[in-house]
């Protein structure tokens, strides 16, 4: 069998980790989220009050950190027994936040989106009832909604076609995405 790549994504605050922590939890291989190590790693060094790539001192080698990482997770997954791998965000994240962010995206970037591509891709919308600003995440609920806008405009752009998680308890998202892997 194939391998299957599903990357969840959406903006800030929409239940991406509590989906990804139940798929671990029914044993399905998860690549996590890299963005938070990273975001600790800045807060070693400094105070910051807005999402880490807007207020690093080199935003692009910030970038290329992450997109390395996502890269990284990306053929990992060939050295992996499990068929079906989940991933907490996906490349074209990286360049959706570097867009709603109004940073230059050069071809590196680009070249990576179209040289790694996910099978699926499940896209939770924002949800200001379950929406919590926490110490890594510095968007209002308002900015997350900018950010879904970008996210779909980016994964569109590299012909993804996004399945929207309807609302509703972890166990319902995790039974819709369980229940559409093709």
């Amino acid at each position: 069998m194939t391998k299957k790549r599903i990357v969840i994504t959406g903006g800030p605050g929409t239940g991406k980790t509590s989906i990804i922590n139940r798929l671990e939890a029914t044993n399905y291989f998860c690549f996590h989220e890299i963005i938070r190590n990273m975001t600790e790693e800045v807060l070693k060094n400094n105070t910051i009050e807005s999402n880490p790539i807007a207020t690093v001192s080199d935003p692009y080698k910030f970038n290329t950190s992450i997109l390395n990482g996502r890269i990284n997770q990306f053929n990992e997954a060939l050295s992996k027994d499990e068929n079906i791998l989940f991933y907490d965000r996906g490349i074209p994240d990286v360049l959706a936040y570097m867009s709603y962010f109004d940073q230059s995206i050069d071809q590196l970037f680009i070249n990576a989106c179209k040289e790694n591509i996910y099978d699926q891709v499940f896209l939770l919308p924002p949800w200001k009832e379950i929406y919590v600003s926490d110490n890594g995440r510095y968007e209002t609920f308002e900015q997350a909604q900018q950010i879904h806008n970008h996210l779909i405009k980016m994964y569109e752009k590299f012909g993804y076609e996004c399945i929207e998680v309807p609302f509703g308890t972890v166990e319902k998202r995790y039974k819709f995405i369980t229940n559409n892997i093709v």
